[in-house]
């Protein structure tokens, strides 16, 4: 297992992809990624169904990261990076949690590509900001707002694109 890398995926925003273009480094912290978790609770899904889960999360936590900065771009960021499994621990153990927590920086030479919204994403993103913390307590049509978001897909851009994106 010593060298094995995992695929985690970091929910971002735009100042933060800044922050990784200047600095060379994103902050680590909390994460999704393929747990064993969550390969219990999708027993039916394969690899990529189960990375698109982990993913989605991530997404979903990118609105709370606006949700504390309000001058952000109202675009949802995720960052995918393949990343040493030493520096990945598991955070909880409920079935079906994606949620990990990387310890220390993320190097940009780690990063596999960068997931941003388009412009018409902007609206509905920055709705389901205003109602993510209300969706979190559960109040249904907070996460109706926040699911709607969904519909959206996050661009792809390879890391080499960094310099280009924001």
């Amino acid at each position: 297992m010593r060298g094995e890398l995992v695929r985690v995926y970091l929910p971002a925003t735009v100042p933060m992809l800044a922050t990784l273009r200047k600095q060379g480094t994103l902050a680590g912290g909390e994460a999704h990624a393929v747990t064993p978790m969550l390969r219990e609770w999708y027993a039916e899904g394969d690899e990529e169904e189960l990375e698109y889960v982990a993913f989605t999360r991530a997404a979903q936590d990118a609105l709370r990261l606006l949700r504390e900065d309000p001058e952000a771009p109202r675009k949802r960021v995720v960052v995918s990076a393949d990343l040493p499994a030493g520096v990945v621990q598991r955070v909880g153990g409920e079935l079906g949690s994606s949620t990990v927590r990387v310890d220390g920086p993320v190097a940009v030479a780690a990063v596999a590509a960068i997931h941003l919204d388009d412009d018409d994403a902007v609206a509905d993103v920055d709705a389901a900001v205003a109602v993510v913390t209300e969706a979190l307590a559960g109040d249904e049509d907070a996460q109706f707002t926040v699911d709607s978001v969904e519909d959206h897909e996050l661009a792809w851009y390879d890391a080499s694109e960094l310099d280009e994106l924001g």
